[in-house]
């Protein structure tokens, strides 16, 4: 670090003192959760086996009875459909209102790999509308669902299945192969990005089968008193967990460990009253990931993702532990972070916020605290409104970010305390926060700032660099 950077880092620690902090955490946060409720389910078991699964029956027979003992759960009031100890290989599954899919302690819910057993429904793509394969677990337009337990659910993805289609050849991917995403073939995130600026009519983005986008492990559409909660989550085709436009959601103690292609653990988009706590992510990609949909599909929309909580967490491998972006089109508002622990050579960072100029939106009111940091690679707090700078889209859309407060955070090893990269036409970072931190094991510029932003404060920011 030369000793010009070193006395602009002091004089940024004594000339921008820490902005003060409303009592977010006893208001908002408390009311928070204060509204997020678990739903109930009456007393009621279900049983696949009595509707014709078994452990030695084709995933199509036991997709059926799955599918049916839900069903029939579902029509008589709600209750628990129980999976019970030993493999299910199965098809997708459709869960619905007032049901309970519990996976047992011993059980593994297998899905196979073949396509159609995975039928065209609406769902979002990296924040884009369409119809594609259904997720693995699926439900839309329902309320009061949850899947629980302390068995195990294996999305079934490998380089051999799944994952290829990302068209790189670490996953698998090699010439002549049937479907995959990248941009040389008809049927790729390329084609739905066109779409998306043309605002083609949703019906007509027919994807799925031989086009190459991979379907998420467990997506709840438009529903409202969901919960997730015990289980393990392995493997997923793309996106594990990923409740879209859903109204009062709980993720707890779950176990994600997903090294596949665009892997996020968990990513609610434009949902709003969410927690998430306990639980434990090792991820091929962003650990959580707040969204509200991309470019014209999400600008459109305009629901921002809002109210939610982060506690207790543990994250290892991941391209970020709590993120914003980069699919944040309609913005996020009221965002908290604590207690969690962050460790590995494989996480890049640790607060990350990522968009562009595709994606505009009004991203605010973040507050992370009491954070634990083994290690991660690149940087503690990094923001980004340059983010994949060559997207073809419509372009204009100024992204902001704004009222960030980091406290009590300790890392002993990054490139970066702080890294920000604004935009050099427009300075909407501002208002950004960092106090009572402490990072070690700092590259030669312990904080980097490009492009335009202002009002970036610190506050007893304690560094040691090599």
């Amino acid at each position: 670090m030369t000793m010009k950077n070193l006395k602009t880092l002091l004089l940024l620690l004594m000339v921008y003192p820490m902005a003060m902090v409303a009592s977010a955490w006893d208001t908002e946060y408390k009311q928070i959760e204060k509204n997020i409720k678990a739903p109930a389910f009456a007393d009621r078991t279900y049983l696949i086996t009595k509707y014709g699964a078994s452990t030695k029956a084709s995933a199509a027979k036991n997709q059926k009875a799955i599918n049916q003992a839900i069903a029939k759960c579902s029509k008589a009031g709600g209750g628990r459909v129980v999976v019970p100890a030993g493999q299910w290989n199965t098809g997708a599954i459709t869960l619905k209102s007032n049901v309970n899919l519990v996976v047992e302690k011993g059980a593994e819910l297998v899905f196979a790999f073949d396509r159609d057993l995975y039928p065209l429904v609406y769902t979002r793509w990296e924040g884009l509308d369409l119809m594609n394969y259904q997720p693995c677990i699926y439900a839309i337009d329902c309320v009061n669902i949850a899947l629980t337990g302390e068995g195990v659910v294996n999305g079934n993805g490998s380089n051999e299945r799944w994952w290829y289609m990302k068209g790189h050849k670490v996953h698998g991917y090699h010439e002549g192969v049937d479907e995959w995403q990248g941009t040389a073939k008809v049927g790729t995130r390329a084609e739905l990005l066109k779409m998306c600026d043309k605002n083609v009519p949703v019906e007509q983005r027919v994807f799925g089968k031989g086009k190459g986008l991979r379907p998420q492990l467990v997506n709840f559409v438009r529903c409202e008193n969901v919960l997730i909660e015990g289980v393990e989550l392995l493997n997923s085709p793309f996106w594990v967990m990923h409740p879209l436009l859903c109204k009062n959601v709980i993720v707890r103690n779950v176990k994600v460990f997903n090294e596949g292609p665009n892997g996020d653990g968990c990513d609610p988009e434009s949902c709003e009253n969410v927690l998430i706590e306990g639980c434990t992510f090792h991820t091929g990609d962003d650990c959580i990931a707040l969204k509200s949909g991309r470019n014209g599909d999400g600008l459109r929309a305009n629901i921002p993702c809002k109210n939610v909580i982060i506690r207790k967490c543990t994250m290892a491998d991941g391209h970020g532990g709590v993120v914003i972006g980069s699919e944040i089109s309609g913005g996020c508002d009221n965002i908290f972070a604590e207690d969690c622990v962050m460790d590995s050579p494989n996480l890049d960072r640790v607060l990350r916020i990522k968009t562009n100029t595709c994606r505009g939106g009004i991203n605010q009111n973040i507050y992370m605290r009491n954070i634990k940091v083994g290690q991660c690679k690149e940087a503690v707090m990094r923001i980004n409104l340059v983010y994949e700078p060559n997207e073809i889209a419509e372009r204009g859309h100024i992204p902001t970010v704004r009222n960030v407060y980091m406290e009590n955070v300790t890392c002993q090893k990054s490139k970066y305390g702080v890294l920000i990269n604004g935009l050099e036409e427009s300075s909407q970072i501002y208002n950004i926060n960092v106090k009572n931190c402490t990072f070690n094991g700092l590259g030669a510029n312990p904080i980097e700032v490009t492009g335009k932003s202002h009002d970036v404060n610190f506050e007893n920011l304690n560094v040691s660099w090599k």
